[in-house]
């Protein structure tokens, strides 16, 4: 009776769980050996020719002086962003854990940048970066400082996008880091006082011990969020100028995409998943650690 009954709860475990499997077979599994198998074609939708070329397509992104750009530009924006939305949501995070009237009404207003979707955030920061009536353009002439046209200067449009992506990020990452830091026990808060440890102390021998995986994991969630950067980079600068903000996923919609070249598009895609894979592994070894 007890066999028969562990058989039929697995057997019911099967069942209900079918669905959510089908899904990511139909979802995530196909379409990944879809893309595997055209990146070795030269598949044009144009011509309709899908004939193999072996690695032809990889060969031909590696020798692609603005696909290599792309790739040094997506991993550097990547570095960058993912460490000062970590640093900033944590900051933010013992900030609020630290707040007694107002708690709710501060974390609620944090969280209002990440609500917006990242077509419409890119539209604001275009309208207030403007050269011409943007807010900021304004403030800026109105105290003497030199005004930029931020979306088309080489010096300034990488730095403009990135920090668009941390202004709207930062609430996210702020969040998981928040949500950890009420899992750490307030005991150990009470006995490291006791024994007399400062805040700075607390903070490294408690604190951070405890949401260590937290931090990992929004890292890990962040780098491959980050990696797909596309919104902002198509709107405001199209991959320019000179191919200082192109990112793997604009130079795969413009030399891939736009084109028809659904082959070439399919090799980008597949570098870009394996560097993406590479990375949050790296992640998640150390946060197993």
């Amino acid at each position: 009776m007890k066999r028969f009954y562990a058989d039929g709860k697995s057997l019911f475990a099967y069942k209900m769980t079918a669905p959510t499997i089908l899904i990511l077979i139909v979802m995530t599994i196909y379409p990944i050996i879809f893309t595997v198998g055209y990146s070795f074609t030269d598949y044009n939708y144009l011509k309709g020719d899908k004939a193999f070329c072996g690695l032809s397509n990889y060969a031909a992104l590696f020798s692609n002086a603005y696909f290599r750009q792309s790739v040094i530009n997506t991993i550097v924006f990547t570095i960058i962003a993912v460490a000062l939305e970590v640093l900033l949501g944590l900051l933010l995070a013992l900030f609020v854990n630290g707040l007694g009237w107002g708690r709710k009404i501060v974390r609620t207003l944090i969280l209002l940048p990440y609500l917006l979707p990242a077509v419409t955030v890119a539209l604001i920061w275009r309208m207030m970066l403007s050269p011409n009536y943007g807010i900021v353009t304004q403030v800026f002439t109105a105290i003497g400082l030199p005004v930029y046209n931020w979306f088309y200067d080489v010096k300034t449009a990488f730095g403009s996008i990135l920090l668009i992506d941390v202004w709207q990020n930062v609430p996210f990452a702020f969040l998981l880091v928040y949500a950890q830091l009420q899992t750490v026990p307030e005991d150990q808060y009470q006995a490291a006082s006791i024994d007399g440890a400062g805040a700075l102390q607390r903070f490294r021998h408690i604190t951070l011990p405890n949401i260590g995986n937290g931090l990992a994991l929004c890292a890990m969630l962040r780098t491959i969020d980050t990696f797909r950067l596309f919104e902002k980079v198509n709107i405001l600068t199209g991959g320019g100028p000179a191919n200082s903000t192109s990112t793997i996923t604009q130079f795969m919609y413009t030399y891939g995409i736009k084109t028809m070249k659904f082959g070439f598009a399919s090799a980008c895609a597949i570098v870009m998943t394996i560097l993406v894979l590479v990375l949050s592994g790296i992640y998640i070894k150390k946060a197993m650690k």
